[in-house]
């Protein structure tokens, strides 16, 4: 198994004076009146993957499933159960994460695969091809905030997949851009799969989970409805998903 999640639990706290300043904050926590609840976004998660598996997380909003992605890329500990990869992850959680919006395409490229802990003579060999697959030859000395949501994407993609992770985590990425570097990106993670990595896909798109996954996890409030193959999975969702809009 190159992922391996074992009753997995994450609970947040959520006060109810989130827009005070500190002085408000402390005069209110004197007087008691600050109230603390208890949220649990996962709830005992079990599940795990093998090398080639393509695995889909679906899931309503607020479901869990960027939780769940960053507990699997190590940004969040659970307070309960544990998460064991295998492997180097590369993550595309949030669109612009990891980049520096003054600094251009170039020095972003070269500031990312430092984050993945690639060497300066790896990404030298690799940038070329990166910029390729991005379509960004033209936009290489431009700056990063400057850039279009679809570019933006299109450079995180291209990085994450051509420095040939392990284990390779995408939330909602692929449904910035157009149809075209859509069908590209799916061509470039069969690729990926092929070659003996695990890819984790988050994405309201069933049809897209339909296409590209052997494996699906449904996420509803935080527990587990479901993990088992496509199909069964994504039917059930949809038959969900029917009877909770004829409610």
């Amino acid at each position: 198994m190159i992922v391996e999640v074992n009753d997995v639990t994450v609970q947040f706290y959520a006060s109810n004076m989130k827009s005070i300043g500190i002085k408000e904050y402390f005069i209110h926590k004197i007087k008691g009146d600050i109230v603390s609840k208890k949220f649990t976004a996962l709830n005992h998660i079990s599940f795990s993957i093998d090398k080639g598996d393509m695995l889909g997380i679906i899931g309503t909003n607020g479901a869990g499933k960027s939780t769940l992605l960053k507990v699997i890329s190590g940004i969040i500990k659970p307070m309960h159960g544990s998460v064991t990869t295998r492997g180097k992850i590369a993550a595309l959680l949030e669109l612009a994460s990891g980049f520096d919006g003054d600094l251009t395409v170039r020095e972003n490229t070269y500031l990312r695969g430092a984050m993945l802990g690639y060497t300066r003579k790896f990404m030298d060999e690799k940038y070329k091809s990166i910029i390729e697959f991005a379509e960004l030859q033209e936009f290489q000395d431009r700056a990063f905030k400057h850039l279009s949501s679809g570019m933006k994407s299109r450079l995180a993609f291209s990085i994450a997949c051509l420095v040939k992770p392990d284990i390779l985590i995408l939330d909602e990425v692929l449904s910035v851009g157009d149809g075209r570097f859509r069908k590209k990106s799916e061509a470039k993670m069969k690729e990926i799969i092929q070659g003996g990595a695990a890819t984790i896909l988050v994405s309201h798109s069933l049809k897209q989970i339909r296409d590209n996954c052997n494996k699906v996890l449904w996420l509803d409030h935080g527990t587990m409805k479901g993990f088992g193959t496509t199909t069964v999975l994504c039917n059930e969702y949809s038959t969900f998903l029917d009877r909770k809009e004829n409610v």
